[in-house]
């Protein structure tokens, strides 16, 4: 009995000790895998900050950007003003009779030139014309009753107030007879300027009213050309000041204009300055009614810095470019004045012989390293002898890729 409860002891003593240190060997072992992950993961940290330190020492101003870019210059530039108007006939009516009657004739074809005096349409005149001879029966018996009061005044069978009564009568018939004379002429409506006939609204046998449309007549060689400038260029224009009209409809086709009158108030809603030109019109080209697009010239050319428009970087009511200095972007402040053509005048802000960025700003920032694609020198193209600028040249090849 005391040998069985001596081996059972036995061995549970052997499986303890076993069991100890089994678990003793497993702390030993994981702790020395845990300091080895310890130190790999402070090892790959300090790994990653002195690869981010170095890259930040290799990059520290960013990467280089690919733009294009132009030299300032300057440039003869008109000073001017555009604005946009439309044409007007020199002179324009529109036909109305002032009696009342039948049309009995049309004396004119729609849309043909027509000179002035020109009877145009003829109104019925039988009534007209019997009232003008009954006019002219009874200033005849007046006449000669006047005639015969004054033998018998001076006779002295009458006395002077019979004689001034047959002399009233007489004028009443006279007035009498020039009024149907005026009401039969109204019958014939007449062209009051030379110009071009437009389309009728009456036929032979229409009965019309007095103050009815029947057709309108345009005079329009020349033409008016009314249009509005601010009212900041009151002092700029004059009476006498050459223009330039370009119209949409007629492309490629310029017409030379002359300020003719400046309406003396200015527009209080738009504050702006009505302003009327005349143009000529030889080849009945240009109609009334067509938008044009006026180029007022208020001054002789002279030399200005200009930059393509794509070159201004607009900030709220700021305009900002983008000039390269030492291989870097910096962003500077400019004040503009007049835009023709695509180009800007450049008043204030950088001088010629500067680079400027005109394309890939929206990826700069002030002191963005660059690197040019182009450098283009900045002018207005010379016109040639008809007045044109000269073809652009393929420059396709030497633009910076799209991103």
């Amino acid at each position: 009995m005391k040998r069985s409860i001596g081996g059972v002891i036995a061995v549970l003593g052997i499986a303890i000790a076993a069991g100890g240190g089994y678990w003793f060997g497993q702390q030993r072992t994981g702790g020395g895998l845990g300091t080895a992950n310890a130190t790999a993961a402070s090892a790959g940290s300090g790994g990653a900050s002195g690869a981010t330190t170095a890259d930040k020492g290799k990059g520290g101003a960013g990467p280089t950007v690919l733009v294009e870019a132009i030299t300032a210059s300057t440039a003869p530039m008109p000073q001017s003003i555009t604005a946009v108007g439309s044409l007007r006939s020199d002179e324009s009516v529109t036909l109305r009779p002032e009696v009342a009657g039948r049309v009995s004739a049309i004396g004119f074809q729609e849309g043909q030139r027509v000179a002035k005096g020109t009877v145009l349409i003829k109104l019925d005149p039988a009534i007209n014309e019997a009232e003008v001879m009954q006019a002219k029966a009874n200033l005849t018996l007046a006449k000669a009753k006047y005639d015969r009061a004054v033998d018998l005044q001076k006779q002295g069978f009458i006395s002077g107030q019979a004689r001034d009564e047959a002399e009233n009568s007489l004028k009443v018939m006279e007035a009498s007879l020039s009024l149907a004379t005026a009401k039969l002429n109204k019958m014939e409506i007449r062209a009051p300027f030379s110009g071009l006939i437009g389309l009728r609204s009456v036929s032979v046998g229409d009965y019309v009213k007095e103050g009815q449309d029947m057709v309108n007549l345009e005079s329009i060689d020349p033409l008016k050309v009314d249009f509005r400038v601010p009212e900041i260029y009151l002092k700029q224009v004059q009476v006498g000041q050459k223009l330039e009209v370009s119209l949409d409809a007629l492309p490629g086709r310029k017409y030379e204009g002359t300020v003719s009158a400046i309406n003396p108030l200015v527009d209080a809603a738009g504050r702006a300055i009505v302003i009327r030109a005349q143009v000529r019109n030889a080849d009945t080209s240009l109609r009334p009614g067509m938008f044009a697009r006026v180029k007022l010239l208020t001054k002789d050319e002279r030399d200005a810095l200009v930059l393509p428009e794509q070159a201004l970087v607009p900030q709220g009511e700021d305009q900002y470019v983008f000039r390269v200095i030492d291989g870097k972007a910096t962003r500077t402040k400019v004040e503009v004045g007049q835009r023709r053509d695509g180009k800007v005048e450049v008043v204030k802000g950088i001088a010629p012989g500067e680079t400027i960025v005109t394309a890939g700003q929206l990826k700069l920032r002030d002191g963005t390293p660059v690197t040019l694609a182009t450098v283009a020198k900045a002018a207005v193209a010379p016109k040639t002898d008809n007045g044109s600028p000269p073809a652009k040249a393929d420059n396709s090849a030497g633009r910076a890729p799209k991103s």
